[in-house]
């Protein structure tokens, strides 16, 4: 065991505050880590006040996670002390149902345990996530972090680089290729920077004119503002495929309409009350398809990180101490961060 300084919710009501517990002592597969740079989703925002109604308190956040190996379990054979790895949303799964054979942990048929707010598969314990100092997860859910890049741009990667990264792998971005990214958020510049890599001719759909600079500057070919039905217009009946990352609710049809047939619009944004349902006759007509996407399994992750290496890929991120996690919050709620928060755990030491 080992005391380990964190920052948690104690309910739902309550900002994150200063929180003293103790990481379990190595297991025999176990990578123990000194965290070094944590990721902001809003995933933890949802979690800290209780949105998705499953909270167990105190819980601490954090699943963009890069850190140093400091101590290793004596059967342990891919990391050693030193090593820069990370650690994303997932850090067990049942390892036996077909989902988890064909490496998709992410839709374990068992459940998979997840980095914070959920139950340890060995000792019933609730999880604990990177706004803390040092983490223990089993090798097998740990990835090993391109060196050449900045570890602080990697974190965002391990969920918002791969919840982009997974569909547009399975639905084929690529060269000859029409991709549209719905929104330019923390999930939707990734989305376009990794569309970008992959050699497809990228389109942002974004209700802000003010964003169309920034989204050339990312990778953007066109930029579109949805809002504008003649620019919308233009572009209908000829997209290859759509990532839509609005997690707000809105309505779904008139990027139905730009898909072409057989092309498929994937939905990767959690909003807090569901999209009103499409029409069914946009899908009918042209036998258009309406997806859904989540993160990635641990060998589609690193093989995502290694295509960020390759690249030259990372997010675009604000740094921030720990003591300022609950202002950054409240700017997340009103999308004032280009484009994702990271937290400097070297803060939670001081």
């Amino acid at each position: 065991m080992s005391t380990t300084y964190a920052y948690a919710a104690s309910d739902a009501t309550k900002p994150l505050a200063p929180f003293e517990f103790q990481r379990r002592a190595p297991r025999a597969h176990d990578v123990q880590m000194e965290v070094l740079f944590c990721g902001v989703c809003h995933s933890d925002l949802h979690q800290a006040r209780n949105e998705w109604k499953n909270t167990v308190y105190p819980v601490v956040p954090g699943h963009e996670i890069v850190g140093r190996v400091t101590a290793v379990g004596p059967d342990v054979t891919k990391y050693k002390v030193g090593d820069l790895v990370g650690v994303g949303c997932l850090v067990d799964s049942c390892r036996t149902c077909s989902s988890c054979e064909e490496g998709l942990e992410q839709y374990c048929e068992n459940g998979w345990v997840g980095t914070y707010n959920g139950v340890d598969r060995v000792d019933g314990q609730v999880t604990y996530g990177g706004y803390s100092t040092q983490l223990v997860v089993d090798e097998e859910f740990v990835l090993r972090v391109p060196t050449n890049l900045d570890p602080a741009g990697v974190a965002p990667l391990l969920c918002a680089g791969i919840t982009t990264y997974s569909p547009l792998r399975t639905w084929g971005a690529g060269p000859g290729k029409k991709v549209g990214i719905v929104g330019l958020g923390g999930l939707g510049h990734m989305g376009v920077k990794l569309a970008r890599a992959m050699g497809a001719h990228v389109v942002l759909f974004t209700t802000s004119p003010s964003k169309i600079e920034d989204a050339k500057r990312l990778g953007a070919h066109e930029v579109v503002v949805s809002k504008n039905a003649a620019e919308m217009e233009a572009h209908v009946n000829s997209f290859d495929f759509i990532l839509n990352t609005v997690a707000a609710q809105h309505d779904l049809n008139p990027f139905l309409n730009l898909l072409k047939r057989d092309a498929t619009m994937t939905l990767v944004g959690a909003p807090e009350h569901d999209h009103p349902s499409p029409q069914v006759f946009n899908l009918i007509f042209k036998r258009r398809r309406l997806a859904g996407s989540l993160i990635g399994g641990i060998a589609e992750t690193q093989e995502m990180l290694d295509f960020c290496g390759e690249h030259g890929i990372t997010s675009d991120v604000e740094l921030i101490p720990m003591q300022n996690i609950n202002d950054a919050y409240e700017r997340m709620l009103k999308s004032d961060v280009k484009y994702r928060f990271v937290v400097d755990i070297d803060s939670l030491r001081k």
